[in-house]
C-alpha cells in the first residue's frame, strides 16, 4: 500500500474500475494522492504488480461489515443424541420419536444410539433387534428426515445419524 510498493511500474486501475495503464510507481502514487486515495496492491505475482486506487480504510471497514453480516446470517446445526433400548416397547419408542421429531423440527441433526451389553448382545435375537429397531424407527420417521449415516456393525454403541427433510 502507497509507499511500500517497490515495483518500478506498475498497472493502475482507477477508484471507478478504469484500467488507466502502465505507469511508474511514483506517478501512479502521485495520482493516488491528488485524489485523496491509496494505492492498492491488488496482485503483486505479475511481471507489473496491478495496483488499484481506492480508500484502504473505507474498503476494510465495508469487507468487515460483510464478514459480520454472513457471521450473524449463518445458523449452526446442533447433533441431538436420543439413547433407545434394543427391546424397547412400542409406547416407549413413540414417546422417544416425539422428541426426535421435535429435534428435527427445530433444524437440528439427532443421532439415536443404542447400546448393547451383556446378555443382549449373545441372545439370538439380539443379534437382529438392533437392525429391526432401527427399521421401524426409519419407517416411523418416513419423509420428516433422512438417514445421513450409519454406525459400523463392529462397534459397541450402534447408531444411525438422521438430517432434517428438506
Amino acid at each position: 500500500m502507497n509507499n511500500k510498493i517497490f515495483a518500478k511500474s506498475v498497472q493502475v486501475i482507477s477508484n471507478d474500475g478504469q484500467n488507466l495503464g502502465i505507469m511508474p510507481t511514483s506517478q501512479a502514487l502521485q495520482m493516488a494522492m491528488d485524489l485523496g486515495l491509496d494505492l492498492v496492491e491488488i496482485n503483486a505475482n505479475n511481471a507489473t504488480p496491478i495496483t488499484k486506487i481506492m480508500d484502504y480504510g473505507k474498503f476494510k471497514y465495508e469487507q468487515k461489515k460483510r464478514a459480520s453480516e454472513a457471521r450473524k446470517n449463518q445458523k449452526t446445526i446442533e447433533m441431538k443424541e436420543v439413547w433407545v433400548k434394543p427391546f424397547i416397547e412400542e409406547n416407549d419408542l413413540n414417546i422417544k420419536m416425539k422428541k426426535v421429531f421435535e429435534f428435527l423440527g427445530t433444524g437440528n441433526k439427532v443421532k439415536i444410539a443404542v447400546m448393547t451389553r451383556g446378555s443382549k448382545k449373545v441372545l439370538a435375537r439380539g443379534k437382529d433387534a438392533v437392525p429391526e429397531l432401527f427399521a421401524r424407527i426409519l419407517e416411523i420417521i418416513g419423509d420428516r428426515g433422512t438417514l445421513e449415516s450409519k454406525s459400523k456393525p463392529d462397534e459397541r454403541t450402534k447408531s444411525i445419524i438422521i438430517a432434517p427433510a428438506k
